[in-house]
């Protein structure tokens, strides 16, 4: 075992929920400036220009990668995160994306170099996959291991916000871009800004990070000697249970997400035949509600209870699934922001509470580790093939199908929740007392 960490002064709640909002938001701008360029950039520039769909499809099958390498971070980050603690870990994770991101700005294109460009983009993407695999789990301990009573879920939402803030940064950059400057400079050179600037906000991320001290419950499981010398084992042979569960239960919200932006932008420039600034103004007001809902659904969820905040979420996006395509398909302003404002509102009342549902269910010996794996295995299941599998579901079929794949997803992630053990949400007396009691 490790030696102890030194005791220090607890930090206020104020820097705690800085900085695992800071590195959640920097994470999600890197993860997010992809996915736009996947949709908007990489299918002409990284990729054969032959056949523009069968462009997209590989530009989108880049964009899985990283699903699939957020479980291999989570079990690597999770184990350094439950051995030596969370806030190194945290520090690891935020490098590790960093450097993935801004090595992609520079890389040369296909016309440069040929297959070995959609190479090194798979490999930067990698990189970003077990980057961010291990940032979520890092920054929801962090913020919900110093959480007081009856107020996990609020807590826990600090870093949930950074998903709809990193949106609208990237978002918002890419529309900067495409207002100042012509297609020809964009392509030739504009696109890679963004990715180049994630470089400042990681210094400013490691510098907030670096102020912080380690979680008082992970303290108590080094008095305690509860560490395990191998979390995941641990994990696979003690939490197996909790880690199903949780991953069904995130499925929805996963696919709810990439249908939202990845597939809506790359379906509603092309089919549908809305500008590039036009759509991305549409999803940045439906973020906006995004980034609203999620802390009335933590507020709520510290009343009533996570389980039920989040059952009744999951209904309401499967009745969104069966009336989306009437929605989006209509093609006016006026029902394409509805679309984004209703999807995307959906989805923070979903995801407001995810972080504590996830984490609360694994002890803190292993809590890194399997709430990590558990959302991030929902990741790829919910995640990294849906706006592959709803290109292919509404070019061969029809919008309506890709609504069917969203209900279908939410009514197993209900199922999931159903079997989900919460502890009874303080009254509001229960926790007023529990507060003073410290």
């Amino acid at each position: 075992m490790s030696a102890p960490i030194p005791a220090s002064t607890p930090d206020s709640p104020r820097r705690v929920l800085a900085a695992s909002l800071a590195g959640t938001t920097i994470e999600f701008f890197d993860f997010y400036i992809y996915a736009t360029a996947a949709v908007l950039v990489f299918p002409h520039l990284f990729f054969p220009a032959s056949d523009p769909t069968s462009a997209i499809l590989q530009s989108f099958a880049t964009f899985s990668i990283a699903f699939f390498a957020r479980p291999i971070g989570a079990a690597v980050f999770g184990h350094f995160g439950d051995r030596i603690g969370r806030k190194a870990t945290l520090v690891a994770a935020l490098l590790t994306m960093g450097v993935s991101t801004v090595v992609i700005g520079v890389l040369p294109t296909y016309e440069t170099i040929g297959v070995a460009a959609p190479l090194l983009l798979a490999l930067c993407r990698l990189g970003q996959g077990l980057g961010l695999g291990g940032e979520w789990g890092g920054a929801v301990l962090l913020a919900t291991e110093n959480a007081p009573p009856g107020r996990r879920t609020w807590y826990g939402m600090f870093p949930q916000l950074g998903a709809p803030l990193g949106f609208i940064l990237s978002a918002g950059l890419f529309l900067v871009l495409t207002e100042t400057m012509d297609d020809a400079a964009f392509f030739a050179w504009g696109w890679r800004v963004p990715f180049l600037l994630s470089a400042c906000l990681v210094i400013v991320g490691l510098y907030v990070r670096l102020k912080i001290s380690e979680t008082p419950a992970f303290r108590r499981a080094i008095e305690k000697e509860e560490r395990v010398s191998v979390p995941v084992m641990t994990i696979l042979r003690e939490q197996k249970a909790n880690v199903v569960i949780g991953t069904v239960a995130a499925l929805s919200t996963f696919v709810l997400f990439y249908l939202m932006t990845v597939f809506a932008l790359s379906w509603g420039t092309t089919a549908l035949g809305y500008s590039r600034v036009e759509f991305l103004l549409y999803q940045m007001t439906g973020v906006v509600f995004f980034g609203l809902t999620i802390p009335v659904s933590a507020l709520l969820s510290d009343r009533y209870g996570r389980k039920l905040v989040l059952a009744l979420v999951t209904v309401a996006i499967g009745v969104f699934g069966l009336f989306m395509a009437g929605l989006f398909q209509a093609a006016s302003p006026l029902t394409a922001m509805l679309f984004c404002i209703l999807g995307l509102g959906l989805m923070g009342f979903t995801y407001g509470p995810l972080g504590a549902a996830l984490s609360d269910p694994f002890p803190t010996a292993v809590r890194y580790t399997g709430a990590s794996l558990a959302f991030n295995l929902a990741g790829i299941f919910g995640a990294s093939l849906a706006p592959y599998v709803a290109t292919w579901l509404a070019s061969s079929y029809g919008l309506a199908e890709v609504g069917y794949y969203l209900s279908g997803s939410a009514v197993l992630s209900l199922v999931a929740l159903a079997c989900i053990h919460e502890e009874r949400p303080l009254a509001a007396t229960g926790r007023k007392a529990a507060v003073q009691a410290g």
